[in-house]
């Protein structure tokens, strides 16, 4: 009886001194950036696996890494700094490509400087970002971080102003929460909304009203020991946490909703006044019927207290945790050393990814060409991409009087240049980065 070999990463990227701590895909997935515990970052060219820049963002570890666009990118390290740094294409020409495992290199180029955020780093809690408008715009971001004096609160400024918008405090003032351990900041129904997970092992869920109060939306306390990461699915309608405990949960994403009181009707008045002579049958009949008083709505809308799912792992330690952009799958990097990819529907789990002999601590999915498209519009597509396969191929587009017509024949793999190849190649593949704490990365290409 033949045994199935293990699976093996497509590829390994080796150059950090340190531990991984931060990796994220940018560009169509043609970079993935990562950050170590010295501070070091490297953009990695996915297209032939060798460094493009590398520098020392900080001075101390790298907390988070994240692209605005295509030619800035957002480190936030350990130094209590949150940097906005220049980077498009054209710049990596400038830029070192030694990595951080060449001691003997000479002092590595930095990029320009575009904003600096003083942010409170205590609570080992990286950043969250999302657009200023609910619209896809990169000219304003959003920027959530721990409070500077109070960790337990989240701050949120607006770049690039550096403008504080909000400082968040959720829940009652004497609850002990502990430390803000990870965040996620995105629109929902137009609604600025922030999930938030503690020390203590609680998540909640609270968005911006129009009054500019937070509402709590959710709150549960799954985990025993300190949540490590959680990442919100692509719909926007739940979100996964995973601590230091063995547990990953799987939590709702609710609209609010708000109690209402029943009906009640007004006391009839004691009439001392004289009463009009003679009135018509018509007012009396309306007089005499008790006419309900219009619901009044709270305040406050309704609290959800129950997680959708939540299941024991028996591996304690899940320290990264992220959703594909699909929505299918998600991953969590364990400090057993092990990958381990579950169903999002069920939490089932599909795979377990070993290579690293140590712990691992950051993981990343590439974006998938079709991972923002909503489920109502996938059957809608498949068909328009049945009837397009139909046609060999072929694209054809309409000139402005609908008289004329050009074909355009989409060019076969083969007939690419090596070098396009490559960049196709990288965009296309389901790329899943793992970093580890012997400071290599993995890439597995899955699903």
């Amino acid at each position: 009886m033949s045994h199935q070999q293990p699976a093996q990463p497509k590829s390994v990227l080796r150059g950090h001194r340190t531990q991984v701590h931060a990796t994220t895909f940018i560009r169509c997935n043609q970079r993935l950036a990562s950050g170590d515990a010295d501070g070091f970052v490297v953009l990695w060219d996915l297209t032939i696996m060798r460094p493009r820049a590398v520098w020392r963002a900080h001075t101390n570890a790298i907390l988070g890494i994240a692209d605005w666009g295509d030619d800035r990118i957002i480190t936030h390290g350990r130094d209590n700094r949150l940097v906005v740094w220049k980077l498009g294409g054209q710049d990596e020409m400038a830029m070192s490509t030694a990595l951080p495992l060449d001691e003997s290199a000479a002092e590595r180029p930095q990029p320009w400087i575009l904003h600096i955020l003083e942010v409170n780093t205590l609570n080992f809690c990286s950043f969250a970002s999302c657009t200023a408008k609910p619209d896809i715009s990169y000219d304003e971001l959003l920027i959530a971080v721990p409070n500077t004096l109070v960790t337990e609160d989240v701050d949120i400024f607006q770049l690039p102003s550096q403008n504080r918008q909000h400082t968040i405090h959720l829940g009652e003032k004497t609850e002990k929460k502990g430390m803000v351990m990870s965040l996620r900041l995105f629109w929902c129904e137009a609604y600025l909304t922030l999930t938030a997970a503690y020390e203590s092992g609680l998540s909640i869920v609270a968005r911006l009203g129009r009054n500019g109060t937070w509402d709590i939306l959710y709150r549960a306390q799954v985990h025993s020991q300190p949540v490590l990461s959680l990442d919100v699915a692509p719909q926007k309608d739940f979100f996964f946490t995973s601590g230091a405990d063995a547990i990953i949960a799987k939590h709702p994403i609710p609209t609010a909703t708000y109690p209402v009181q029943e009906p009640r009707l007004p006391k009839q008045a004691v009439g001392t006044g004289a009463k009009t002579s003679n009135p018509s049958l018509l007012s009396a009949a309306l007089s005499s019927e008790p006419k309900p008083e219009i619901p009044q709505r709270h305040k406050e809308p309704i609290v959800e207290t129950q997680p959708l799912k939540f299941i024991n792992t028996k591996h304690s330690g899940q320290q990264d945790l992220r959703v594909r952009s699909d929505g299918k799958i998600f991953a969590t990097a364990g400090w057993d050393s092990k990958v381990r990819v579950y169903s999002t529907k069920t939490m089932s789990e599909l795979a377990v990814l070993k290579w690293h002999e140590v712990g691992c601590y950051a993981i990343a999915f590439a974006t998938l060409a079709n991972g923002k498209v909503s489920n109502l519009r996938k059957s809608n597509i498949h068909n328009e991409e049945a009837s397009e396969n139909l046609e060999n191929e072929t694209a054809t587009t309409n000139t402005t009087d609908n008289r004329d017509a050009s074909i355009v024949t989409a060019p076969k793999l083969g007939q690419l240049s090596v070098k396009d190849r490559r960049i196709k190649m990288a965009k296309e593949a389901h790329w899943l980065a793992a970093g580890s704490k012997d400071g290599k990365i993995s890439l597995w290409d899955i699903y």
